[in-house]
């Protein structure tokens, strides 16, 4: 039995928050709730804070970075949503709170799930990433523009482009901007505007503000159209023009609806503008703003000309100075000239002298040397005549040897060199004999 008396349980603050954030939980999380959107504000972090109300309530509302990263439109206050997140209890001051996971507008569930989920697949295969964006040239030579021409997005683009640079020509490829086949259309015109790069397109000719019968390079394309609901806007969430716009050649801005409402072509596009407007401006750099950076270029070419001619001068300056006057150079390089002169004359006198004292020294000696060298080149002589007349043949043959040739003068040295009745001819010491083979 529980005792009336008995006292309660005496919680901390902590563990109370702690424990009504588990009651929550285990009670209605996760929870769906719609209601208007009040107060709202983004951090410098990313994060995102509102409340969310209706006649009868109100509760604190926080989406982190990661879930507002997320979103396909920007919140504002009066705006009716649909909120899926879980319950809890902030801490630091007690409060009640929704921690939002996703966001839609009210009415539009359907239509904006199949938006969340198109934009992750083509996000999840790179069509929207950073890294392929091309830049947009800050002077196009022509420009193509994909709109309804009854839109006044047209109007307020060509106004732009005619006030900014009526010296740009303007090519516009009409097309529905919404209903059942305005995603066809904006397609084949996206398509026409391609293929008519460096040529006149003389069927739009009339339709465009400017007309040149020079062939034209579009540099830049615009698809705009003004604000709208998802509905109207759907069209720019086609896949297969979203895929168009992320493979086109050639750079696209888009500039459709107002600056809080988001498509697949902003994302695909190699730039979003806020307007219409907003997108003819970014490629038309006004006459005047030109003229102001190209005097702000002249100014810093003829600075750095002026720094770069000072520093020359002075390194002139600095140069001469060591040069010093050509007259003194001069006077100093003929006494350099005249010491080496005199040097050189007395090296050479020194040397003279040395060699006659050497050819001096060499002359006492010189008879004694030359018969030395006679004493010994005739005794080598006397030994080379005793070697070469013991190698005589006709000391030979006055031992008795004979010399036998054949007719022919050839030496006879075998036996086998002889034959019956041959003439032979004996070279003796004091003569020769005939012989003849028996």
């Amino acid at each position: 039995m529980t005792r009336l008396d008995s006292e309660p349980r005496v919680w901390s603050v902590g563990a109370l928050c702690l424990a009504i954030a588990d009651t929550l939980n285990a009670r209605f999380n996760p929870v769906a709730v719609k209601g208007e959107i009040s107060g709202f504000s983004r951090a410098a972090s990313g994060h995102c804070y509102f409340n969310l109300k209706d006649e009868s309530g109100q509760i604190r509302c926080a989406m982190f970075k990661r879930a507002a990263s997320a979103l396909g439109f920007m919140p504002k206050d009066g705006e009716m949503v649909e909120l899926r997140g879980k319950l809890g209890v902030y801490e630091a001051r007690g409060d009640l709170q929704l921690v939002v996971e996703t966001m839609q507008r009210a009415g539009q569930g359907d239509l904006f799930a199949q938006f969340l989920k198109l934009k992750a697949n083509l996000e999840a295969e790179g069509l929207f990433d950073a890294a392929r964006k091309r830049d947009i040239p800050a002077q196009p030579r022509a420009i193509g523009v994909i709109t309804s021409l009854g839109a006044a997005a047209l109007h307020d683009v060509v106004s732009a482009l005619q006030r900014r640079v009526p010296h740009i020509p303007v090519i516009v490829a009409p097309a529905s901007v919404q209903g059942i086949n305005a995603p066809a259309e904006l397609l084949q015109s996206l398509k026409k505007l391609v293929s008519w790069q460096g040529q006149l397109p003389h069927a739009l000719s009339n339709s465009s503000p400017h007309f040149s019968t020079q062939p034209l390079s579009i540099d830049v394309i615009l698809v705009v159209r003004g604000g709208g609901s998802m509905e109207d806007l759907w069209a720019f969430n086609d896949e297969a023009l979203v895929r168009a716009v992320a493979s086109c050649p050639i750079p696209i801005i888009s500039g459709v609806g107002h600056e809080t409402d988001f498509t697949l072509t902003d994302f695909a596009a190699d730039l979003r503008a806020p307007t219409p407007t907003a997108a003819a401006e970014l490629v038309a750099t006004e006459g005047a703003q030109l003229l102001a950076d190209c005097q702000l270029l002249q100014n810093a070419l003829a600075d750095a000309l002026t720094t770069s001619l000072d520093r020359m001068s002075q390194r002139l300056d600095w140069i001469a100075n060591r040069l010093g006057r050509p007259s003194s150079r001069l006077k100093d390089q003929t006494a350099q000239l005249m010491r080496m002169h005199q040097s050189l004359q007395y090296g050479f006198k020194s040397q003279v002298q040395v060699q006659k004292q050497m050819l001096s020294r060499h002359s006492e000696h010189l008879p004694r040397l030359l018969q030395q060298n006679f004493q010994l080149h005739h005794q080598r002589n006397l030994n080379m005549s005793t070697r070469l007349g013991l190698l005589d043949p006709h000391l030979v043959l006055e031992r008795g040897y004979a010399w036998l040739t054949d007719d022919t003068g050839r030496a006879l040295t075998h036996a086998s060199d002889f034959h019956l009745n041959q003439s032979v001819t004996a070279s003796l010491a004091d003569g020769q004999v005939n012989l003849q083979v028996k």
